[in-house]
């Protein structure tokens, strides 16, 4: 099925709700919606994204995301219901995250201590380095746990699931993955 290029195109700038239940102890950050994701309203969600596939080799879920159609309610629900959830730094849907300026990463950075400060997760998996990066001025900063506590939260930098970062494998997230899982307890 799939979209059409047109079909893709009316997503741009819209929103995907952040997905975080009642409890939340690990908490996902995606850098920005791809058009994609907007369509399906499912986070992380194109054919080429392996952030799902590796959350199932991570034994962290035992199904797979419909990327035609996105998330199902059951599965929103069953993911909520574990203590996990999924935000973004940027609200705003794009084609890439190229299309972003430094101060919606920063102001996005503001809006993640802000929810974090609010949910009170114990861990925080931003995925991506880069985007990490420009939305903390932290230009130094590398994958893993980052110093100190953030909102309370353990903070982690985790690499980026898209399928544009070549230097990544299904195994190698699910590997990432299943580190701050074990951190939050939720595994």
């Amino acid at each position: 099925m799939g979209f059409t290029r047109r079909e893709l195109e009316a997503f741009r700038g819209a929103t995907v709700p952040d997905l975080i239940g009642e409890r939340c102890d690990l908490l996902f950050v995606g850098i920005n919606p791809g058009l994609w994701t907007a369509a399906t309203q499912t986070h992380f969600c194109h054919p080429s994204n392996r952030f799902y596939p590796a959350l199932r080799q991570a034994g962290i879920i035992d199904w797979g995301v419909d990327t035609d159609r996105g998330m199902t309610d059951e599965q929103r629900t069953t993911l909520t219901s574990a203590g996990f959830g999924i935000t973004n730094l940027v609200r705003r849907a794009t084609v890439g995250a190229s299309e972003l300026t430094h101060d919606e990463l920063r102001a996005g950075g503001g809006r993640l201590q802000r929810l974090t400060a609010d949910l009170g997760p114990k861990v925080v998996a931003v995925a991506g380095v880069t985007a990490y990066r420009a939305a903390f001025g932290q230009r130094r900063a590398g994958l893993g746990r980052q110093h100190g506590d953030f909102e309370g939260a353990q903070l982690w930098v985790v690499p980026n699931p898209s399928g544009l970062n070549a230097h990544e494998t299904i195994a190698s997230l699910a590997d990432w993955y299943s580190r701050v899982a074990t951190e939050a307890g939720i595994r």
